[in-house]
């Protein structure tokens, strides 16, 4: 029987909200009035963004990774290390938790099929042969553009198009800095495992300071979409990453580092309801 505990630890609980909390950004942004939320299949793919999709992002990476991940001491708590053995049934979870979702996608338009054929290619090729991207610095951030991927999606379900190419640049660069500042706890043992990445490459502190660069950059082009609320957020991340800089210094990076799904949480929360409340309420 397989280990549904640790099926569940794999894809990342504390995580789900990054695929989920998009998809629902998506919904909200598309539509005109609360009522056209009530459609079943929209329902359904809020449950494939939880367990479903997160299994195959955090699977997929951690059935890749083992050579650099048993030289990680956070995967003996904080996350799931996947040994050899237990490839086999992380896999066919995957197989069993995505396929009937995908066959779900007759129900939607052609260009949301295509987002989500996007984040199936992206989350697999980030971690696995041939491309890898999750090892070739640079290309790992942009790779990261995965998980907005899930908004694209739910917005396109609705509207039949992609949002305005100033909100898909501001959530690129986002999701771009976000990979990057996950990168740089983990700049040592990559380097042990020979794994070069954006933070090993430039170093911690340049790594920082990029990510600074990049969260502005996407709160300015948010704003537009955003209205007032994109100040603030730009604001906190900007201390966010000063606060980083000292932390790298006295070594304590991992230790701020566990509060960065909490922030991410808080400014999804604040985005949705910005966008949600004039439809919604």
């Amino acid at each position: 029987m397989p280990d549904l505990a640790f099926i569940l630890k794999v894809s990342r609980p504390r995580f789900w909200i990054y695929l989920l909390g998009p998809y629902l950004v998506g919904l909200v942004a598309a539509i005109s009035t609360r009522d056209e939320l009530l459609t079943w299949h929209y329902a359904v793919f809020a449950v494939y963004f939880t367990l479903p999709a997160n299994l195959l992002v955090y699977g997929v990476n951690d059935i890749c990774d083992y050579e650099t991940d048993k030289l990680n001491p956070k995967k003996a708590n904080y996350e799931a290390l996947v040994t050899p053995e237990r490839r086999k049934t992380i896999l066919l979870a995957i197989l069993l938790l995505n396929l009937p979702f995908v066959a779900g996608l007759i129900y939607v338009p052609l260009v949301a099929i295509n987002s989500l054929v996007a984040f199936l290619l992206l989350s697999i090729f980030y971690s696995a042969w041939p491309i890898r991207a999750k090892a070739k610095p640079l290309l790992d951030s942009a790779f990261n553009v995965l998980y907005i991927m899930p908004g694209f999606f739910a917005n396109a379900m609705i509207s039949g198009e992609l949002p305005p190419w100033q909100a898909v640049v501001a959530g690129g660069l986002w999701t771009a800095a976000m990979h990057a500042y996950s990168a740089v706890p983990d700049i040592e043992v990559d380097r042990e495992a020979g794994l070069n990445t954006i933070a090993t490459v430039l170093g911690a502190n340049l790594t920082v300071a990029l990510c600074a660069l990049l969260y502005l950059a996407s709160a300015f082009l948010a704003a537009e979409f955003l209205g007032f609320i994109a100040v603030p957020l730009g604001f906190a991340y900007l201390l966010l990453m000063l606060a980083s800089f000292w932390s790298i210094r006295n070594g304590r990076i991992f230790k701020l580092y566990r509060a960065f799904p909490l922030i991410n949480m808080s400014a999804g929360f604040l985005i949705f309801w910005s966008i949600a409340s004039s439809k919604l309420l």
